[in-house]
């Protein structure tokens, strides 16, 4: 019977994870540390028939509070979703500062009538909607204003937990075979909101220029294996092509 508990015992050590040394938080390992830079993302999804009024009231609230600096806040983007969830607008916001310059354009934001107007109307017209705090990938550019038209992909990925840092560790790498054509916009992770999450944006030309750079990667050295490593790690994956609105930063 001891011998028996004893084979029991050591079998039980084969499957008991060795546990990650690392003093300090993946978010931490993976996101640039010299702007301190925070991220939101909002997904609305509008009534269909409110999808013009929804994009005109948009575009006469959002860009006075861009361009206003008493906000610590730039709006990155702001999109319709073209091929993927429909009568969907995706909008993306900076926070340079972190979490205190968020806070602060919240707190301001309250006291803005314009904005609490807006606000209200808002509410009137969506179905519903969600966001998530992110941070950026320190491997990927910064997110800019791009000259247009382009239309822009955003590709979404639940990966399974703890796989963070495998997962970076791979598009390191794989980021510089993307970056030929410049249509690398932005990698972003969730912090609050759907955990685990991560957000690749691209820029083309159009759908067919889209086609022809994916296609051409893979005859580039390394990116077979970056898809076969990272493929497990994923649970779930979305793509959105989405169309820039009328006043948004990335044309």
């Amino acid at each position: 019977c001891k011998c028996y508990l004893t084979f029991l015992s050591g079998l039980k050590s084969l499957f008991v994870r060795k546990v990650d040394p690392r003093k300090d938080a993946h978010s931490h390992l993976l996101a640039k540390k010299e702007d301190n830079n925070l991220y939101k993302i909002q997904f609305h999804n509008v009534k269909p028939e409110c999808l013009d009024a929804y994009n005109q009231l948009c575009e006469s609230v959002l860009p006075s509070i861009h361009t206003n600096p008493d906000y610590p806040c730039e709006l990155v983007g702001t999109w319709n979703t073209w091929y993927g969830e429909q009568d969907q607008a995706v909008h993306l916001w900076r926070y340079r500062g972190g979490y205190p310059a968020l806070t602060e354009v919240m707190n301001k934001l309250r006291q803005n009538k314009e904005f609490m107007d807006y606000r209200t109307e808002r509410g009137k017209m969506l179905l519903s909607r969600r966001n998530q705090l992110l941070l950026e990938f320190s491997f990927w550019n910064e997110p800019v204003p791009r000259s247009g038209p382009n239309i822009y992909e955003l590709r979404s990925y639940q990966l399974r937990p703890g796989t963070m840092i495998e997962w970076g560790n791979y598009w390191a790498r794989a980021i510089e075979i993307r970056q030929q054509n410049q249509e690398a916009v932005g990698g972003f992770f969730s912090q609050i909101g759907s955990l685990y999450q991560v957000h690749h944006l691209w820029a083309y030309k159009d759908l067919e220029s889209r086609e022809t750079i994916r296609n051409a990667a893979w005859h580039r050295d390394g990116w077979d294996e970056v898809v076969y490593y990272t493929v497990p790690l994923i649970q779930h994956m979305e793509s959105r092509i989405m169309i820039p609105m009328k006043t948004s930063p990335m044309k």
